[in-house]
């Protein structure tokens, strides 16, 4: 019988698994396609229950109708909703999109926060959203705790915890904080192209001898492979 993973055992395995996924994949980043903090702060709040891909097609038409954050602010809400329709929600994330356009107005001088605390108080953006802005607008590290990232982890054996903020705290005292938002970036561009909710392709993981969950896919290099989506996914 195996002796329980010990909690030096636990870091030492998380990093390793880490070091193996920068290997995999060096050119990890956001696909959200993006030019401020303004553009990824609202292409986020659309990605939510919507690809990546969908978001991009619709964005560039938001971004030149909107350039700014009063224009956000002012915006005709009928318009904007047949914008963004396409990405779902599309009444929500309107109500959003100009209630945190309006309060980065009121209350930030039009100037898009970059703290953590000031972020989550607008409407629409929890700690994932403000945490995405943080890492790849602000270079602020932050772990984004998405569907991808909380599946893995605990396929990884690294937690058992459901909820994202506990999750988010958990798995940042095993990672360096410096590598926080490239890590988030691995992980769920693992969790797009192998490590798949309903049949992960095990046979072809790179972090296979690692994992305890190994074995939930195929385990045949033949099978995994035909599993592996290349990419990308924006």
């Amino acid at each position: 019988m195996a002796k329980p993973e010990t909690r030096l055992g636990l870091v030492r395995r998380a990093r390793r698994m880490n070091r193996i996924l920068a290997d995999t994949y060096p050119d990890a980043h956001c696909e959200l396609d993006f030019g401020s903090p303004l553009e990824l702060l609202v292409a986020t709040i659309l990605s939510a229950q919507c690809t990546d891909k969908r978001v991009n097609m619709v964005t560039p038409i938001l971004f030149a109708k909107y350039p700014t954050v009063e224009d956000y602010a002012a915006a005709d809400r009928t318009e904007m909703e047949e914008i963004i329709k396409s990405t779902g929600f599309f009444r929500a994330k309107t109500n959003s999109i100009i209630g945190m356009a309006q309060a980065v107005c009121d209350l930030h001088g039009g100037v898009v926060p970059n703290k953590l605390k000031d972020l989550v108080k607008l409407p629409g953006v929890g700690r994932k959203t403000a945490n995405v802005v943080l890492g790849n607008a602000f270079d602020v590290p932050g772990l984004t705790v998405d569907t991808h990232f909380q599946r893995l982890v605990r396929r990884f054996g690294w937690t058992d915890e459901t909820d994202p903020v506990k999750i988010e705290h958990i798995v940042g005292e095993l990672i360096p904080k410096r590598e926080w938002t490239v890590f988030s970036h691995r992980v769920i561009w693992h969790g797009r192209r192998i490590c798949h909710s309903r049949k992960p392709a095990c046979g072809v993981c790179p972090l296979a001898a690692l994992c305890p969950s190994f074995g939930t896919g195929p385990t045949g290099a033949d099978e995994a492979r035909k599993l592996v989506r290349s990419g990308p996914f924006s």
